[in-house]
């Protein structure tokens, strides 16, 4: 039966998620899409990724209710919304009316947010994200194409996007430990605040919150916090380890690489596989809606697997920013989107079987143009960033989807390296 419930707001983050649950060493199946049907055999950690961190507010919410109802039929009692440690919204949402939503169908009245991740250089003190050694609207997030952040307080980032109270747990109180933080949260919900950012610039902050908070019904952040969660219940005896550790069929030989982030390290990280002189395509999101992706599908059938061919859109935000005024913002990331799936479809038809993306839009098209909605979650390539297995068109593929900004500059180089061990 299963004991936790996830939902993430898109596919990388919720592949972030799992991948840091499966270091606790319980099982953790990764699905996408709310699943159809009876939730028989789910896994005691579901994790369902969505694509709902941009939809239309309403949209968001209906998806996540459905998946959150699927979740209590799996037997679920503890949920978590899982959203980008950038905390990436506009100010109408998604990350708080989809919380109130799942507050309001479990009858909770209190939650917290923290997306830091200090392993990943996310840190939140008195409120404020940190991106590094940067405010998050000093960093390279402010170019963001579709979610760009120009406030870095979450208190005031979220309270826009709820109708209730927004409070701060900061991180002196949670340095003083679990008990002075549930004593914190037991006087904010007295003055009737139901949202609390809660700071954390280390490790064992992440594992005070988890302490404190293990008993909520439901917890938001990013990915950080819910390793100490599951070390806690699997302390508790709630969760149990797997008797044994699977272990997917290896995949074969051939590789590709498809990139269409456009953060900063992903233009770091394109640069750097092309310099170890991989064959490289780029994609032009207006040549991409005036003459379709037929030339790209041409390079890439003349294209060795080896090295991993790269095919990528990855630009610098000035030329973003030209693609969107010609074409409109959300119609140049869906030409990219649908190429790219087309491109990953066709490289698994002449015989890649290991497919590394780049991005979280991409990620989630590269997904649904291969048919995958299962996921078996792999060893990390870089913190929150794991390999994972599936089936596809009856061939088993081994998938590694990055979001933007995590992974180093080598990331493309490590991720192969890392099937290959």
């Amino acid at each position: 039966m299963t004991f936790l419930g996830c939902i993430g707001d898109d596919l990388t983050g919720s592949t972030d998620l799992a991948g840091l649950l499966a270091r606790s060493g319980a099982p953790v199946s990764l699905r996408m899409g709310v699943p159809e049907g009876s939730p028989e055999g789910a896994a005691p950690v579901e994790v369902i990724a969505l694509k709902c961190r941009t939809a239309p507010v309403a949209e968001a919410v209906a998806e996540t209710r459905a998946a959150l109802a699927w979740l209590r039929a799996a037997g679920a009692t503890r949920f978590y919304w899982k959203y980008c440690s950038t905390f990436d919204s506009t100010p109408q949402g998604n990350i708080g009316p989809v919380a109130e939503a799942l507050m309001a169908d479990l009858g909770a009245t209190q939650t917290i947010y923290c997306p830091a991740f200090p392993e990943n250089g996310r840190s939140v003190y008195m409120g404020v994200l940190f991106v590094g050694e940067q405010p998050l609207a000093e960093s390279p997030m402010k170019d963001h194409p579709l979610t760009p952040m120009r406030d870095s307080n979450l208190v005031r980032l979220l309270a826009p996007q709820v109708t209730r109270p927004v409070g701060l747990a900061e991180r002196r109180v949670v340095a003083r430990g679990p008990a002075a933080l549930r004593a914190r949260l037991a006087a904010l919900a007295a003055d009737g605040v139901a949202h609390v950012v809660v700071d954390a610039v280390a490790d064992d902050d992440l594992r005070a919150i988890a302490t404190a908070c293990a008993d909520m019904p439901l917890l938001t952040g990013g990915s950080a916090v819910a390793l100490p969660l599951a070390e806690a219940w699997l302390r508790a005896g709630l969760l149990v380890r797997a008797a044994t550790e699977a272990r997917p069929p290896a995949p074969g030989p051939g590789a590709v690489i498809l990139s269409g982030s456009c953060s900063a390290m992903t233009n770091r990280q394109v640069a750097a596989w092309r310099a170890t002189g991989a064959p490289a395509y780029r994609l032009d999101p207006r040549s991409l809606a005036a003459e379709g992706p037929g030339a790209a599908l041409a390079w890439l059938a003349a294209q060795a697997p080896d090295p991993a061919p790269l095919v990528y859109a990855t630009a610098e935000p000035g030329e973003v920013r030209d693609a969107q005024a010609a074409l409109g913002v959300a119609r140049a990331g869906e030409i990219v989107e649908e190429a790219l799936g087309a491109l990953a479809v066709a490289a698994r038809d002449r015989g890649a079987r290991r497919i590394v993306v780049a991005g979280g839009e991409t990620s989630g098209a590269v997904a649904r143009a291969l048919g995958v909605d299962r996921l078996a979650v792999g060893p990390e390539i870089a913190p929150g960033v794991p390999w994972c297995f599936a089936t596809s068109a009856g061939r088993p593929i081994a998938i590694a989807l990055k979001s933007g900004n995590f992974g180093a500059e080598t990331f493309f180089a490590d991720a192969l390296a890392a099937l290959d061990r």
